[in-house]
């Protein structure tokens, strides 16, 4: 079975990962199929590049990307990306977010949005 993990590179305690799909019984840092992208996540904001074509080939011919590999996917937007090509729908309109804060402020942002209007909806309902 192939699998998308990272790949560990870089000197000691400055690490640097590779994307690479793997074939599930080789080691981590052994001999892979083919690299997909970089995440350096000493760079301040951390920096995530993928190949969304290869990506979407090996997971339509049945790699599974590892749970790290599923959050980058998804802290990047290549998930939803994918699920509307997947429906059909146009995704020229969507970029891939390149650093991971990016994404984690936009959640934070949306996070205090709804925490705001909680209150706002409980006070409607006891009227």
């Amino acid at each position: 079975m192939v699998v998308l993990r990272l790949r560990r590179m870089g000197a000691k305690k400055k690490p640097f990962f590779r994307l690479v799909a793997a074939d599930s019984r080789r080691p981590t840092d052994g001999r892979f199929l083919e690299t997909l992208g970089t995440y350096n996540p000493k760079a301040k904001p951390a920096v995530v590049d993928l190949n969304e074509e290869r990506i979407g080939y090996w997971l339509a011919v049945g790699a599974r990307p590892s749970d790290t590999v599923k959050a980058l996917f998804k802290h990047t937007g290549l998930t939803q990306k994918l699920s509307f090509k997947k429906a059909g729908k146009d995704v020229s309109g969507l970029v891939l977010k390149t650093s991971i804060k990016e994404s984690a402020k936009a959640k934070k942002v949306a996070k205090k949005s709804k925490k705001e209007e909680a209150p706002k909806a409980e006070e409607k309902k006891a009227e």
